[in-house]
């Protein structure tokens, strides 16, 4: 990851966030119940909006550690018990049906291999577990999916590697989720994905 990522992260997304992300995290993260496994926590964003009614501990994995470094103090303010693991989602060390919850912010567009990322978050988490997403993806209008396929190899290059036209709806469905809700936001261009395991 280059050096200047991580804070260039925090100062793109600080305004997003204030704008109406911070509503729709704090949204989605009021569905989690039990042990969650965050895929990729990176700043801990997420940390400060984890329910402490019914979240008993979250273990977050984020492969970088120069992000995990900028989440401490985020972690340490967090209502929940929370344990950063520094791996990658493709590879996860922890043991078949761990986890009652499972969510992902932002994260499927970076993941080189994101369908074996999925087959781990299905492996790791119990049957039924609720896995929710929050990603920008490829946009279905025509015009607008085609600027991002133009655009994307760009993006990669200055957004260390984020792959602006990646389909993760469809990478979700063909990974064996069962996909219960999908709530689009600026015109389809980001995705909340409510989805279980199975």
């Amino acid at each position: 990851m280059a050096i200047w990522f991580p804070g260039a992260y925090d100062l793109i997304m600080s305004p997003l966030e204030k704008l109406k992300f911070n509503h729709i995290r704090k949204e989605l993260l009021q569905g989690l119940k039990g042990r969650v496994l965050e895929i990729g926590s990176g700043t801990g964003i997420n940390f400060p909006f984890y329910p402490s009614g019914t979240v008993e501990q979250v273990d977050a994995i984020e492969p970088d550690q120069m992000m995990i470094e900028r989440s401490e103090q985020r972690r340490k303010r967090s209502r929940v018990p929370i344990q950063i693991h520094q791996q990658s989602a493709e590879d996860l060390s922890f043991a078949d049906q761990t986890f009652d919850s499972v969510v992902a912010t932002l994260v499927f567009c970076t993941i080189p291999d994101p369908m074996k990322a999925l087959q781990e978050v299905r492996r790791v988490s119990k049957p039924g577990a609720p896995v929710l997403f929050f990603e920008h993806v490829r946009m279905e209008q025509p015009i607008m999916g085609k600027m991002q396929d133009f655009l994307n190899p760009l993006w990669r290059r200055f957004t260390d590697g984020c792959q602006l036209n990646r389909n993760t709806l469809a990478l979700i469905k063909d990974a064996g989720f069962t996909v219960n809700k999908v709530q689009p936001y600026y015109k389809g261009l980001f995705l909340v994905i409510e989805c279980v395991n199975g």
